[in-house]
C-alpha cells in the first residue's frame, strides 16, 4: 500500500460518522495523523480508539470561533504542524421555502457555511507559511436546486463560491495553500438516512426512488468513494489544483 499523505497532519470536522469518518479512515490508511472533531463525544472517542494511535478526537462546535483556535493550535502543539483541514461538519433538514422556519434556516447557514468560513480563515493563518490543503465539503446541492432543502442549497452554493474566493486570495498572495471543494452526490450516510427518516415513509420511499432515477449510475455513493476525492486533494498529487469543484455524483449533474 502506498502512503500518499505520509506524515501529514489533518483535521476532519464532523469526523465521528459518515463522510467525515470515511475521509479520516482514508487519510490514516495512507500515512496521515488525523484529529477528528465532532459534537458527538461518545461516537468520536469510540471511533478514534478504533482507528488507532495516529487518530485523536476532540469535541468541537464548528460555529464557535474561539474553539477553532483551540482545535488548530492544539493539533499543532500535539503534532507540530497542520497540513490538511477537511471542513466536513454539516446538517440537512427537509422543509420547502414556505415551510422552513427562520431558526432552521439560520442553523443550517451557521453550520454549513459560516463554520466553513471560520475554519478556512483560521487554517490559512496557520498554513500560509508552511503550506497546506483546505478541503471544503460542498455538495451537488450547491450546483442544482432541490425544492425540499432550500437552506442546504443556499449553504452549499455559498461554500462553493466562497472557496473560490479564498483560493484565489491565497494563490495571488503567494501562500502555498490550496483550497478546493468536494461536491458529493447522494451517499449512503446517516445524514441522508436521517433526512429521509424525517419524512412520512411513503414520501421518503418516493423521494429515494426519484433520486435514484436521476443518477445515471443507478446507486448512491459509498462513503469511501467520496473519501477518495478528499484523499486526492489532501495529497501532493493535486499540487496544481486550487479553487476547483471535484464532483463525485455518479453522473447526476451531467
Amino acid at each position: 500500500m502506498g502512503k500518499r499523505v505520509q506524515g501529514k497532519v489533518c483535521v476532519v470536522t464532523g469526523g465521528a460518522r459518515g463522510l467525515g469518518l470515511a475521509a479520516a479512515e482514508a487519510l490514516l490508511a495512507e500515512g496521515a495523523k488525523v484529529l477528528l472533531t465532532d459534537v458527538d463525544r461518545a461516537a468520536g472517542e469510540t471511533e478514534a480508539r478504533r482507528l488507532g494511535p495516529d487518530a485523536k478526537f476532540r469535541v468541537q462546535d464548528v460555529t464557535d470561533l474561539a474553539q477553532w483556535d483551540e482545535v488548530l493550535d492544539g493539533v499543532i502543539a500535539d503534532w507540530g504542524r497542520l497540513d490538511v483541514l477537511v471542513n466536513n461538519a454539516g446538517v440537512a433538514g427537509i422543509a420547502d421555502v414556505e415551510a422552513i422556519s427562520q431558526k432552521d434556516w439560520q442553523r443550517t447557514i451557521d453550520i454549513n457555511l459560516t463554520a466553513v468560513f471560520n475554519g478556512t480563515q483560521a487554517a490559512i493563518a496557520r498554513m500560509k507559511t508552511g503550506g497546506g490543503s483546505i478541503i471544503n465539503i460542498a455538495s451537488i446541492e450547491g450546483i442544482m436546486g432541490e425544492p425540499l432543502i432550500p437552506a442546504y442549497n443556499a449553504s452549499k452554493g455559498g461554500v462553493r463560491i466562497f472557496s473560490r474566493s479564498a483560493a484565489i486570495h491565497c494563490a495571488r498572495s503567494g501562500y502555498p495553500v490550496r483550497i478546493n471543494n468536494v461536491c458529493p452526490g447522494f451517499a449512503e450516510t446517516q445524514m441522508v438516512a436521517g433526512a429521509l427518516a424525517g419524512m412520512a415513509p411513503e414520501k421518503a420511499q418516493e423521494f429515494a426512488a426519484r433520486t435514484l432515477a436521476r443518477i445515471p449510475m443507478g446507486r448512491f455513493a459509498k462513503p469511501s468513494e467520496i473519501a477518495a476525492a478528499v484523499l486526492f486533494l489532501a495529497s501532493d498529487e493535486s499540487s496544481y489544483v486550487t479553487g476547483s469543484d471535484l464532483v463525485v455524483d455518479g453522473g447526476m449533474t451531467a
